[in-house]
């Protein structure tokens, strides 16, 4: 299970949810803006790295997954450019091709001689911030339900589905968890789909990272989004432990008052898991990007172009 390999004929899915609700608007804390603003340049870095994982190091992208990112708060809908309540998921080349925009952004680089130097970089924009409303998580899970139950109808040898749920707060329209439980409760032939919780803090309270019990822990809405929560695959389990994160069988994708490093660590394996190499060259870096087994570039959209598992590359 969970082995199945990623391919244009065979691909994944990865959807998130994110809390826009109007808590969002708090700071995050190490000036780095509002909570808000670093969910955003989060997902919104972590698109763009997943584009690169797709392109194999040319211009060409490679529909390898599909994404779809909705946002959750005053409304519940979709919020990439292109996506809509009919079309809520978009493939990868899609996405890399529509952007909101294309911001002009500045930062610091080595200058190879041991210091730094500021230099002006281009940077797509999918996401903005946005902090407005309640904490609707049950409708959210609720809107992603269907398209989860679609997409596994049409893709059942596909790796499962991921839904990875990025909130600051408690749901404010019920208990997450038999929401959750539906969409866990869907499947391809490779596995059942997979629901992960990441809770953003700013207070620097005592962190929870990817348990395998609730045993200690004494918040109620802890405990719900440790039970909503999917146990790490074996090769999720495995890069979270290259990252440094004490993962044990039977460790769970949750984290509770997570600081930014921490929420910005898990997406970055929830989008290299859905890509044929991503996890391998997290967890054993690589300078190579070609994917195994091709023979070069493509020239055909209608190619194969599959990413067996062989060797001693990690199932996904």
């Amino acid at each position: 299970m969970y082995s199945a390999e990623i391919n244009r004929k065979q691909p994944a899915l990865l959807m998130l949810l994110v809390d826009q609700s109007f808590s969002m608007s708090e700071p995050a804390g190490q000036g780095q803006g509002t909570k808000a603003d670093v969910l955003a340049l989060a997902v919104n870095n972590l698109l763009g790295n997943a584009v690169l994982l797709c392109s194999r190091g040319g211009e060409k992208i490679y529909n390898y997954f599909e994404v779809g990112v909705v946002g959750y708060g005053a409304k519940i809908g979709p919020i990439l450019h292109g996506a809509d309540a009919e079309r809520r998921v978009l493939p990868v080349k899609e996405l890399a091709d529509n952007p909101r925009r294309i911001d002009t952004v500045a930062r610091r680089v080595p200058d190879g001689a041991g210091g730094v130097v500021p230099v002006q970089q281009q940077m797509p924009v999918w996401v903005d911030p946005l902090a407005d409303g309640a904490t609707p998580m049950v409708s959210a899970l609720g809107y992603a339900e269907p398209v989860i139950a679609s997409w596994c109808a049409a893709h059942p040898s596909s790796f499962p589905p991921m839904v990875i749920n990025v909130t600051d707060g408690a749901s404010t329209d019920g208990d997450p968890r038999e929401a959750a439980d539906r969409i866990r409760e869907l499947s391809t032939d490779d596995g059942a789909a997979l629901v992960f919780n990441l809770h953003l803090s700013a207070l620097g309270g005592q962190a929870v990272t990817f348990p395998d019990t609730a045993a200690d822990m004494t918040d109620p809405n802890a405990q719900r989004l440790f039970e909503a929560s999917s146990v790490l695959p074996p090769a999720m389990l495995e890069a979270s432990a290259a990252l440094g994160y004490p993962v044990r069988s039977g460790s769970r994708g949750f984290l509770y008052n997570a600081d930014v490093t921490m929420v910005i660590d898990f997406l970055d394996i929830g989008t290299r898991a859905v890509t044929p190499t991503g996890l391998k060259e997290l967890i054993t870096p690589t300078d190579d990007d070609a994917v195994p087994g091709d023979g070069g570039d493509a020239t055909s959209d209608d190619d194969d172009d599959s990413s067996h598992n062989g060797g001693d590359q990690p199932a996904l």
